[in-house]
């Protein structure tokens, strides 16, 4: 199994088709939605230009020093992969590759309502449930606070016992569209480029992405201090921890779950996207 997962992660690391790639071929975000704009980001303009004035050479020193710092934390600490985010990993890119290839059957009641992610969710949960993992759909939900909102999220994860029975669980977080968790309206040219670092689908242990979020709230705030625009409290570190870090509510997909149609003629034929949902059957592209 060492040596499967082992030669797996090469193709992915020397040019092979990517998880994110084949997942990006599956379903596409819808463009405007929250996660992607944001109101509050509207009210400056990002500009290149540094301050006038004596010490912009030092100010313009001083942000490109951040800049390159954050590229770097962010690109070691996912870099680190164990092998059992590797296993996962491989388990989740064939419940994909399945998904791609046959098409997913939508059965929310409402298919211009989130329909098509959550029923991803959904297949991808029962795939490695079949698969033998510890697996469940997460749904997230906190209460508003004096300087956040109240919000809720939905992801995958795994749970898996470590092997010398004395630390805790390993838990492996799933999440389909990590990059547009962090993009945002009229951000800099620095901070875009640190969100092309992020992969489009997450595999990893909590303490990774709790890593990433850490890294990217932060740049986050920089960005938008330096263009004088305000940051929305639901790109706030605290709000972004409480998507994947809080404690879920772990449910079975159930019989309900969403199913593959046997054939080609027994698909479902193409739904348009809408702001909030994801539209199925899109050309992949290359996404690390």
């Amino acid at each position: 199994m060492e040596e499967k997962v082992a030669m797996r992660e090469r193709e992915w690391i020397h040019g092979g088709v990517s998880l994110s790639a084949m997942v990006l071929g599956f379903f596409e975000e819808g463009g405007g939605n929250e996660l992607g704009r944001d109101p509050f980001e509207g009210d400056g303009e990002c500009s290149d230009e540094e301050d006038g004035g004596d010490g912009s050479e030092s100010n313009a020193r001083e942000n490109k020093a951040f800049w390159k710092t954050q590229h770097q934390l962010l690109q070691e600490g996912l870099s680190r992969d164990s092998l059992a985010e590797a296993k996962v990993r491989m388990s989740t890119e064939d419940a994909v590759k399945k998904m791609q290839s046959m098409g997913l059957v939508c059965i929310c009641p409402n298919r211009m309502a989130k329909g098509c992610r959550n029923c991803a969710l959904r297949h991808i949960t029962e795939r490695l449930r079949e698969a033998g993992y510890n697996s469940a759909l997460c749904k997230s939900k906190w209460s508003r606070s004096l300087d956040i909102p109240s919000g809720e999220h939905s992801y995958v994860d795994v749970v898996m016992e470590a092997k010398n029975g004395r630390r805790n669980p390993i838990r492996v977080v799933i999440e389909l569209n990590l990059r547009a968790e962090f993009e945002m309206a009229r951000a800099s040219e620095e901070y875009n480029q640190l969100v092309n670092c992020l992969p489009e689908v997450f595999v990893g242990k909590s303490e990774k992405l709790k890593n990433a979020i850490k890294i990217m709230c932060s740049a986050a705030k920089k960005c938008m201090k330096d263009n004088k625009m305000h940051l929305g409290p639901w790109r706030k570190h605290k709000y972004m921890q409480s998507k994947w870090l809080g404690t879920p509510e772990r449910m079975d997909p159930g019989p309900g779950a969403p199913f593959l149609p046997t054939a080609a003629s027994d698909r479902q034929p193409k739904l348009r996207a809408s702001m909030l949902t994801f539209d199925l059957h899109r050309t992949a592209v290359e996404v690390i």
